[in-house]
């Protein structure tokens, strides 16, 4: 059986070293298997999925499924693939396949999560806070206005 590994896209692999806590960064995971986790999260409920295109990153590395599973992850990444597909056949135990188009969608899920955290993050000094806030409005949506504001009243 293969080892599957989950690869981080080259134009993302900068914002994922951000996100970590290491020598040169703040950052607010622990390991890059976490941010990988929460940006396929976070790309999951806004079903952005996007493939892998500009290449894959030397640094972080592929990490292997097993550092996921050994975090806890695997019931997550299991939600996201049935979310995604539909269909409960992508969970079985006995396929191989079942489990490479896991890791494709964890792939996808966290190279599009990663997209709409960097249009969050954008220009922040601080990532920790920021992700605060982007957790915050999760929890605490602001209720739209239900009707538009009519000017015309006013004239």
């Amino acid at each position: 059986m293969a080892v599957h590994r989950v690869r981080v896209a080259k134009d993302k692999a900068g914002l994922v070293q951000a996100l970590t806590i290491g020598k040169e960064s703040t950052g607010t995971f622990e390991t890059y298997a976490d941010v990988i986790m929460f940006a396929a999260a976070y790309g999951g409920k806004y079903q952005r999925a996007t493939p892998i295109e500009t290449g894959i990153s030397k640094d972080p590395a592929p990490i292997s499924l097993e550092i996921f599973l050994s975090r806890g992850y695997d019931w997550a990444i299991k939600l996201l693939a049935i979310a995604q597909t539909q269909n409960s056949t992508v969970l079985s135990p006995y396929d191989p396949q079942a489990a490479a188009q896991r890791v494709m969608i964890l792939e996808q899920a966290a190279n599009g999560g990663l997209e709409l955290l960097a249009e969050q993050l954008r220009g922040a000094v601080d990532y920790s806070d920021r992700l605060l806030l982007i957790l915050n409005q999760e929890r605490f949506p602001i209720a739209q206005p239900t009707t538009d504001f009519d000017l015309t009243r006013f004239l």
